[in-house]
């Protein structure tokens, strides 16, 4: 067994260990193909109010102008699905299920720095710089090259063993790993995400237009909701599972075992009318820890109104 071999069989064993559903390895090398995508993506308006996808595009298309002399990327998958169902009606708001429980970004992270620690007890002195959604780097990409899964026709990246419902990390090194093969991508002929979308935000196989996507309205956009679309909320306050609900690969789907992300029980059948009129005391307590604090107390409300108006418009309350 070669030295590169052997550390990346220790990385995989401990990242498993560590409550990661699905890791894999790939070469640090330049995102020619999906960076000249995301130029074009940007080109065409599709990343709304998100100013800082614009920055930094040269880190974002070779990360060793992150980490000088990059050799490896892990890539790291963690299973974040309960099997909970919404109770719906006209008066109850929906939250994404990657919402439920506590930020993903606090548990991955902490998982993280005790596999950056078991790597660099093996190998001290070695670089490595590490991501969970927070810096320029192309987490679905890497994902993909990495064997983790493949992008499916609505941009999320979906794995064999759980689906699509998963949250994505890595960790750049300056070391030689053992690389794994890319996926294939399994979609096939299947639409249903697409058809399934009720805003259209899907324009056309793998491109989103964030400014018509529901989880980005209620969570990354600044300002008042689009009229038109407030129809078509579907009571969606934070987030929307719309297409990877339909998609047929999360017929596979498997309760995750971090605890973290288990629903906290007023998140999963909220009503509209308490987070119209929720106190600042109380979106701090109740949401503590949670990746709902991100669009503030001020967007919840938006998000809580905008599906009541968009309710009323339909005439179905």
């Amino acid at each position: 067994m070669t030295p590169a071999s052997s550390l990346t069989r220790t990385i995989k064993s401990k990242a498993l260990e560590l409550g990661f559903s699905h890791v894999g390895v790939a070469r640090a090398e330049s995102l020619g193909e999906e960076g000249a995508r995301l130029q074009q993506w940007l080109t065409r308006g599709y990343h709304g109010t998100m100013e800082w996808m614009q920055k930094n595009l040269e880190k974002r298309s070779d990360l060793r102008q992150i980490v000088p002399n990059a050799r490896s990327v892990v890539s790291l998958a963690m299973n974040y699905y309960t099997p909970v169902e919404r109770f719906e009606n006209a008066e109850t708001g929906k939250i994404s299920r990657y919402a439920w429980g506590d930020d993903y970004h606090l548990v991955m992270t902490s998982r993280i720095q005790q596999l950056v620690g078991c790597i660099t007890s093996e190998r001290p002195g070695a670089g490595a710089r590490f991501y969970v959604d927070t810096g320029p780097v192309m987490d679905k990409a890497w994902a993909v090259r990495a064997g983790i899964g493949w992008l499916g026709k609505h941009t999320n990246v979906i794995t064999k063993e759980y689906g699509s419902w998963v949250f994505l990390g890595e960790i750049i090194l300056d070391l030689e790993l053992e690389y794994d093969e890319p996926m294939a991508d399994f979609c096939g002929t299947c639409t249903a995400c697409i058809g399934a979308c009720p805003t259209g935000a899907i324009v056309e196989p793998y491109v989103l237009d964030s400014t018509k996507c529901i989880s980005y309205l209620t969570i990354e956009h600044k300002g008042e909701i689009p009229i038109e679309l407030k129809p078509e909320f579907e009571n969606w306050v934070y987030g929307c599972d719309i297409c990877q609900d339909v998609c047929p690969w999360n017929r596979f789907q498997q309760p995750t075992r971090e605890h973290a992300f288990f629903p906290r029980s007023e998140n999963v059948n909220p009503q509209l009318s308490e987070l119209i009129s929720i106190p600042a005391e109380e979106f701090t307590r109740r949401f503590k820890k949670s990746p709902i604090k991100r669009t503030k107390r001020e967007g919840l409300v938006r998000n809580a109104k905008a599906a009541q108006e968009g309710k009323t418009s339909k005439g179905t309350i």
